[in-house]
């Protein structure tokens, strides 16, 4: 693995060698051993799309790991003026051991891979979310045990997240259902990809999807970027929420998880949030210590 630009593109091999590293890195953290893998590394890090999670993880990732980490925002850098990505590209491997990016298009993050000689992380872009689903499929493997077998359903917009959940979930051998608006559905290439796994399901019906399900999970419904459809949005998915409804139908000990931040009221209930809480915020923490994996994987010797 030289980059991790989306999910399609990582072995179901690769996943499990980034949790298992991602697991150890953890329980290093939590004794005060310290893992300065990336000792002298300097990661680069892009910024078109603003974040809390994604800029914090990374940057306390790094110091941990005995890197530095620089914040680059559209702001600070010539391709915020015009420069093209691949002049970025090129400059940046000189100085640099490693870019994470975040931004709006996948192009400009592969074009970054292309041109550039330094491995590249997408820290999120419309498409997909790797990392944030590196950090779930840990999470539910801490809770549950396993991957395989476990039954992963998604309500709400067809949006990167569910793209990159619907890919991760079935080369980990998870069933993978999907609850959104059939004019909101996933992209047509991880639909694609989807067809030749017999456990997967996309629908508008709510309690079809959600039947049985080990992990529930949910995000906005309007993301960055889309502000202007927000009131659109709110009518369209009413009633796509993770509510006390729809965990009646689920597994009885069904976690909940959510990438955050949350509208509470709109995606998923204030009650369902708290009640889940130590779910949803070990995922959130656990978003330092799987893209410390992936850094290490990557920018290591």
């Amino acid at each position: 693995m030289k980059h991790l630009l989306k999910m399609l593109d990582v072995s179901k091999e690769e996943i499990t060698d980034i949790l298992n590293l991602a697991d150890q890195l953890k329980y290093e953290q939590k004794h005060g051993i310290k893992h300065h893998h990336l000792a002298g590394k300097t990661l680069g890090m892009i910024f078109q799309k603003s974040s809390t999670r994604t800029r914090v993880s990374f940057e306390t990732g790094m110091y941990q790991l005995g890197g530095n980490a620089l914040f680059l925002s559209s702001r600070d850098l010539q391709i915020g003026r015009g420069e093209p990505v691949q002049d970025t590209a090129r400059v940046l491997s000189r100085y640099l051991d490693g870019i994470m990016i975040r931004t709006f298009a996948q192009q400009e993050v592969e074009d970054l891979a292309k041109y550039g000689s330094i491995p590249i992380i997408n820290g999120l872009t419309d498409f997909c979310h790797p990392c944030q689903v590196l950090a779930d499929l840990m999470t539910i493997r801490e809770y549950k045990g396993r991957l395989e077998g476990l039954k992963m359903c998604y309500i709400g917009d067809g949006n990167n997240m569910a793209n990159s959940l619907i890919v991760g979930g079935l080369k980990t051998g998870m069933k993978v259902s999907v609850a959104c608006p059939d004019n909101y559905r996933p992209d047509p290439a991880v639909l694609d990809f989807a067809a030749d796994f017999d456990g997967f399901q996309v629908t508008a019906n709510i309690p079809e999807a959600a039947a049985d399900a080990d992990v529930l999970l949910t995000d906005v419904w309007a993301s960055m970027g889309q502000e202007e459809e927000a009131a659109q949005r709110r009518e369209i998915f009413a009633g796509y929420q993770i509510n006390g409804d729809v965990l009646k139908v689920a597994k009885g000990d069904a976690m909940v998880l959510h990438c955050l931040p949350a509208h509470r009221g709109e995606e998923i209930t204030e009650e369902v949030l708290e009640a889940h809480a130590d779910e949803i915020f070990d995922e959130a923490e656990n978003r330092l210590h799987a893209q410390k994996a992936v850094m290490v994987k990557l920018m290591g010797k």
